[in-house]
């Protein structure tokens, strides 16, 4: 009674995960509702008496495959807007093509369930136990399919480093170019912190120099821009001031922006 109602529950979620990774628009909640699927099959073997595929279910397909899926769409990047312009010649036509003998695996694997005879769980490992039975069955009668499938994984490793790599129109900068050029700046010294010499510690604060003047590279520019956008700016003029001229300094563009967007306009 427990097995029946375990597969019923588990049935409705995995088939509503699945719906959901293929009809979800969002590539991160497909692979989401994917994991969902995998772990309702892991319980499901589990439920079965079969504790090893339940667990090479989870640490191989949930946690390396769907682990695999998520780098990719960290690196490819999950706001990146989908191209409708067709690159590739005939891709409708073998995605058909694929989509039909796809259907006709689900058919055939249909009819193999209900019309094929039963073997049962003891007849299906009476071979020496799970383990041994399933080495037999990949690297016997499923051996060609076992390797397409591991070329398949490594070609989908091999693509998204593909997909992620980027050309660099620039030299890459070195330590020694970092180091050289703080040395030729203004401050080869550190920043200094805020807050340091001041009457608060926050990190919004700007720093007092020894004289008693304001040191306005204390203050993120980041962090300033958010106090004069939302007025949270201190009672003491010149620290107000200084963190309105820090704001000021990061709306304008940087040499690094300037060169980034003469580059895409050279493009």
């Amino acid at each position: 009674m427990g097995e029946t109602i375990t597969f019923w529950v588990l049935a409705v979620v995995s088939v509503g995960a699945a719906l959901g990774m293929v009809f979800n628009r969002k590539a991160v909640y497909s692979a989401l509702m994917l994991g969902t699927v995998m772990l309702c099959l892991a319980v499901l073997y589990a439920v079965q008496d079969a504790p090893f595929l339940a667990a090479v279910q989870i640490i191989v397909y949930t946690g390396a495959i769907m682990m695999l899926f998520l780098f990719v769409l960290m690196l490819v990047g999950v706001d990146s807007s989908d191209s409708f312009v067709e690159t590739l010649k005939g891709q409708r036509v073998w995605a058909v093509l694929a989509a039909l003998g796809f259907l006709a695996l689900i058919v055939l694997a249909v009819g193999n369930a209900i019309f094929a005879p039963q073997a049962g769980l003891a007849q299906a490992t009476g071979q020496g136990g799970y383990i041994r039975s399933i080495a037999l069955l990949l690297f016997t009668k499923y051996v060609f399919a076992f390797e397409i499938t591991s070329a398949l994984l490594i070609t989908a490793a091999l693509a998204a480093m593909v997909l992620a790599h980027r050309e660099k129109l620039t030299e890459k900068v070195t330590q020694k170019d970092l180091s050289r050029a703080r040395f030729l700046g203004d401050h080869p010294s550190p920043l200094p912190g805020p807050g340091t010499y001041a009457r608060s510690n926050a990190i919004d604060m700007p720093a007092l120099l020894p004289d008693g003047s304001v040191a306005e590279t204390s203050v993120n520019r980041y962090i300033a821009r958010y106090d004069v956008e939302h007025d949270h700016l201190p009672e003491d003029p010149k620290l107000a001031d200084a963190i309105k001229h820090t704001a000021e300094l990061d709306e304008a563009p940087t040499e690094a922006e300037k060169d980034a967007e003469t580059n895409e306009v050279t493009k």
